[in-house]
């Protein structure tokens, strides 16, 4: 595997298991947890989503017969979707203490920044398939 698999796979274990221990603590805080956010964004961006760009960097360029367009882009790809999932963490929490959303705001477009990156990165490695010539 590549290292940028790698990293994925590894960063979504460990959000997995923020989610997992926030999960805990949120079944034994009663029925207000103003960190479900978090632990929800933990699952889906950080669990789930890590794990999808890590094995779509793994298995589409080898569907596809070509290389990954750019490890470069793949390496900021993955810093801005961990930066932006922590500063989300932090948002949600600045949000719940003081109101302000403005970090989370910040935080969210680094994330989706990243979501678009990989989409680009996707889109240049994977091509269709050559028809199938008639017989």
């Amino acid at each position: 595997m590549s290292k940028i698999t790698v990293w994925f796979i590894k960063s979504a274990l460990v959000y997995f298991m923020l989610a997992v221990i926030l999960g805990l603590h949120m079944a034994v805080s009663g029925t207000t947890y103003p960190y479900m956010p978090i632990h929800a964004h933990f699952n889906l961006l950080g669990w789930m989503t890590m794990m999808i760009y890590g094995v779509g960097y793994h298995i589409l360029p080898r569907f596809s017969g070509k290389p990954l367009y750019s490890d470069k882009l793949a390496e900021w790809q993955f810093w801005l979707a961990n930066i932006g999932l922590v500063g989300m963490a932090l948002g949600w929490i600045v949000r719940s203490w003081q109101g302000d959303s403005r970090m989370l705001l910040i935080f969210s477009i680094v994330e989706a920044a990243s979501a678009v990156i990989f989409v680009i990165n996707m889109f240049k490695t994977i091509k269709a398939a050559p028809p199938v010539p008639a017989k």
